[in-house]
């Protein structure tokens, strides 16, 4: 009887222990805020993890009520033991058209973008003002004495401005702005003022648009950022215009070598106009409305491992939905663009592309009959495989820059 009672015991304890390392896991893994569709429920792995309010249903809205609303919960393991407390926003149902059309970016930043450093001639010797002033590539030079740049040739100008003068520089690092005194000194090569500065003020490439939202009259594409190619940082946006493009070719990707889509401006027609550049796609307001059905977004807890439809263009401007498969789903908050492990399944698009190639960022990813993601990178030693980024999170941005292109325009 002894034994059995210290069997029980030790089960107890090991049970008690399994259930904390459960429960811990499920804390970490799972988000602090969810977003559900009115009338709609928070629930998925079968049930496993649901999301009640006080009352302790799971049903969060009925069809009436102004939107958004939003709710304290707790989200629930298989309907009995409490993991952790939640935030719910309520929203209305919301749909969009898939694109997966290819779309030409023009891009000019706001600032110029420190990109490389090369040292002046001069009759003293090599110096380079700019590294003596404490600059760094991926610094964004927006201001000289007050004025602001936003070229190449306006830094130039302004810097042969000053006759060998010091100059205050407005800087931008990361998200901080800070001043810098600098003196330009004057080149033998060219009897210029420089400050030893290769800097960029716009770019420009091909990406994959994801979806046009009826409502705000805004699109969202890329599913990343447009960074600087030879700092890799966000490039600083001022403007930008998107025209419409034609694909003509593939470099297909193989292991250690990505491959692209390679296309050209169709035309110089201004389709839509940038308004945003950030961490997870490129968004702004949109000239007309595209072809096609629209589908209801699907929220990051609608998205499941298993089959997918990817829509996107590998030749000439029409889109095409290829077979693909999500083999991981990454819920945590802090993640924003690597939320979806895709793998291309579908043996046309394999043999053409090899997998996934640069161009195709953008493109929307189907299940169910809903949006739920966007292709973002490619796995660089496995074309076959690459990321993802929820459509949840795109929507948000977007309906955000819509509210503030109907505010401008109001």
């Amino acid at each position: 009887m002894k034994k059995f009672m210290n069997f029980l015991v030790v089960a107890a304890a090991t049970a008690e222990l399994f259930l904390s390392a459960v429960l811990a896991t499920a804390d970490y893994f799972t988000p602090n805020t969810y977003t559900v569709t009115q009338g709609g429920k928070l629930e998925w792995f079968s049930g496993a993890f649901t999301v009640v309010g006080e009352s302790g249903s799971n049903v969060y809205a009925s069809s009436s009520g102004s939107m958004p609303q939003s709710y304290k919960g707790t989200l629930m393991f298989y309907n009995h033991i409490p993991v952790k407390s939640v935030d719910v926003n309520v929203v209305d149902k919301t749909c969009v058209i898939p694109c997966g059309t290819p779309f030409g970016i023009k891009l000019y930043a706001n600032g110029v973008v420190i990109v490389g450093f090369n040292d002046v001639d001069t009759v003293s010797g090599a110096v380079n003002p700019a590294k003596e002033a404490g600059l760094d590539i991926g610094d964004v030079i927006s201001s000289v004495n007050g004025k602001k740049v936003v070229t190449n040739d306006g830094l130039a100008g302004a810097l042969e401005g000053c006759k060998g003068k010091d100059v205050t520089l407005t800087v931008k690092r990361e998200s901080k702005y800070f001043s810098v005194l600098l003196r330009p000194v004057r080149s033998q090569a060219d009897n210029t003022y420089k400050a030893g500065l290769w800097v960029r003020d716009s770019t420009a490439g091909i990406g994959t648009l994801t979806f046009y939202n009826p409502y705000t009259k805004g699109f969202a594409g890329l599913g990343h950022g447009i960074c600087d190619s030879d700092t890799q940082e966000i490039m600083p946006l001022l403007s930008g215009e998107i025209v419409p493009v034609t694909i003509n070719g593939i470099t297909k990707g193989q292991s250690g070598s990505p491959g692209e889509l390679r296309g050209y401006f169709t035309s110089d027609k201004v389709i839509g106009n940038l308004t945003e550049n950030i961490q997870d796609g490129v968004y702004g307001s949109f000239n007309y409305r595209p072809e096609g059905a629209a589908v209801k977004i699907g929220m990051k807890q609608d998205v499941k491992t298993g089959p997918v439809k990817i829509l996107t263009t590998i030749s000439g401007d029409k889109p095409s939905y290829y077979d693909a498969y999500i083999e991981k789903v990454d819920y945590r908050d802090g993640v924003k663009s690597k939320n979806i492990v895709l793998h291309i399944t579908d043996q046309k698009l394999l043999a053409q592309t090899g997998g996934i190639v640069q161009g195709m960022s953008g493109s929307p990813i189907i299940q169910n009959n809903m949006l739920v993601g966007a292709v973002t990178h490619v796995f660089i030693n496995d074309p076959t495989r690459g990321y993802g980024v929820f459509a949840e999170n795109m929507l948000a941005e977007s309906q955000s820059v819509g509210s503030y292109v109907n505010s401008k325009a109001s």
